[in-house]
């Protein structure tokens, strides 16, 4: 048997799930404060429509429950990775454009960036005890950031923050699938890919 199959393993990665679930609470709670904090300070409407962002996957799913939990965790490791440069891309943008003039949403923005970095390493954590390890983050640079006017560039934060919150909700729910034991087996949960 696999190291990934031993109790130990099992007792870590429940151990990493319950604390990934706690993680992705902590920072749902925070972007839904940022999210109010942005619509405020960036002068928009709370209710405004926003497009998809490029670059962002969606964090709803087609037949959730036919997903394995290596798709869960690669699917949330790509999704925190592009959360990543895009908060990035954000915090730079308001830097440019405020300074230091709204250091509170600033300090926000970071403290988020922050919980999205430390998520993504979580996720590859629980990828390396699976024993498959997280697919490498190198080759292609990350896109540019378009050229936007100020105001698409707001509405492009929202939506980010808006699709990041749904994320923090569905990693919990992904983890918390990740903990239940296999049907039949009365024991550790399934990590293999589908047939």
């Amino acid at each position: 048997m696999a190291a990934a199959d031993s109790p130990s393993a099992a007792l870590r990665r429940r151990d990493l799930c319950s604390r990934g679930i706690r993680l992705a609470g902590k920072m749902r709670s925070d972007v839904v404060d940022l999210l109010d904090t942005y619509v405020e300070r960036q002068g928009l409407d709370a209710s405004a429509s926003v497009a998809a962002v490029e670059g962002v996957p969606a964090a709803a799913v087609e037949r959730w429950d036919e997903q394995t939990g290596t798709q869960r965790l690669l699917e949330n490791l790509a999704a925190y990775r592009a959360f990543r440069v895009l908060l990035s891309q954000m915090l730079e943008e308001h830097r440019e454009q405020l300074g230091e003039a709204d250091a509170t949403l600033g300090r926000a923005l970071a403290s988020v960036l922050l919980q999205v970095s430390a998520f993504a390493y979580h996720l590859e954590e629980l990828l390396r005890l699976e024993s498959r390890g997280p697919p490498s983050e190198e080759g292609a640079p990350p896109p540019p950031a378009p050229h936007l006017g100020l105001f698409e560039r707001k509405l492009r934060g929202l939506g980010v923050l808006r699709e990041l919150a749904q994320w923090a909700v569905r990693s919990a729910r992904d983890l918390r699938q990740l903990t239940k034991p296999s049907p039949g087996s009365g024991s550790a949960p399934s990590w293999a890919e589908s047939p």
